[in-house]
């Protein structure tokens, strides 16, 4: 392309490529040619599925074919496909994104006589909307002192898993938890030391859960955890390894190191139940720990607890013992 629109091409922060009816490349500007590695002169007049095999896809031939055939534009929103070139993210995303995001779109380019030879596509970088998005959706969704996820998106999260379960029938439990005597800990010592034991609990839980498990701060010192693909009997284990978990951990305070424990319910999942059922009996279970002696978990099945463990002996710290 010559003149004043060629120099436009190829300085504007956009990728361009024109592509002709069999997808062979007819033009790549210098945007393009930066963010790939991949000449101008090393890629026009190839095709471009020889060197991006991977789209060659429904998704992307549907959307090509609708500017050719039919003189429709399409978009490839980066909130559904992500990226359609797998370009290296320029500059940082905090480890969120490892390729590029991208907002692709293809229009079709009219010949004289009015026919379609040649598709015009052109690649956005919005990495940095993304990452921005991702971080208003999650301010959204998390609470603020813990890091973990808030109420709202238990609702949603829990109800979700639920529909998995019903849908594909695999394993579904929930754990609730509740950190003991956490009134004492703020009449004692202050909220702000009470803030500092809700945010070292929560990253203490954090470190133990898997990736696929869903921390929650249920309210004031309460916190439940989603366990999608996890029977009861794992789940009571999971539960006694935050136990334990929670009891190693000293929190500096004062001068001094507060240590505190939790008393934790466990819930399976039925098929027929609904998620505010799932939720009650994990809390009857939370409240049967809480009422045999605090610092174990207990499992409610039906009615009944069917599974306890706790240490041999408790000794809990002065500050929040109770008298």
């Amino acid at each position: 392309m010559q003149g004043l629109p060629g120099q436009i091409l190829e300085i504007i922060d956009l990728g361009i490529l024109v592509l002709d009816d069999e997808f062979r490349v007819c033009y790549w500007n210098k945007w393009m040619a930066l963010h790939s590695g991949i000449a101008k002169e090393a890629i026009t007049g190839k095709h471009l599925f020889a060197h991006y095999p991977e789209l060659n896809t429904q998704e992307f031939l549907r959307g090509a074919r609708m500017s050719l055939n039919f003189g429709s534009p399409a978009l490839f929103p980066q909130t559904l496909h992500h990226y359609l070139f797998p370009f290296k993210v320029v500059g940082t995303s905090n480890g969120l994104f490892e390729l590029m995001q991208q907002q692709c779109a293809s229009a079709p380019l009219r010949e004289p006589d009015g026919s379609i030879r040649h598709l015009l596509i052109t690649v956005q970088d919005v990495t940095e909307r993304a990452l921005s998005q991702h971080r208003l959706r999650e301010l959204n969704i998390r609470d603020q002192l813990t890091g973990a996820y808030n109420r709202r998106y238990l609702e949603t999260r829990l109800a979700d898993e639920c529909k998995r379960h019903r849908r594909h029938g695999r394993d579904l439990s929930l754990i609730m938890l509740d950190i003991d005597f956490f009134k004492k800990v703020n009449d004692q010592h202050g909220h702000d030391a009470g803030d500092r034991v809700l945010a070292g609990v929560a990253a203490r839980l954090s470190g133990s859960i898997r990736k696929t498990d869903c921390l929650v701060r249920y309210g004031g010192e309460e916190f439940c955890c989603i366990l999608p693909e996890t029977g009861l009997e794992n789940a009571c284990l999971l539960a006694d390894r935050f136990r334990m978990a929670v009891e190693q951990l000293a929190i500096p305070t004062g001068g001094k190191e507060l240590r505190v424990t939790i008393s934790l319910g466990v819930a399976q999942f039925r098929g027929e139940e609904t998620p505010l059922s799932l939720l009650k009996r994990a809390d009857e279970g939370l409240y049967d720990a809480k009422h045999s002696g605090r610092n174990k978990v207990m499992a409610r099945r039906e009615t009944a607890a069917v599974y306890s463990t706790a240490p041999t002996a408790v000794k809990l710290p002065d500050s929040v013992n109770p008298q």
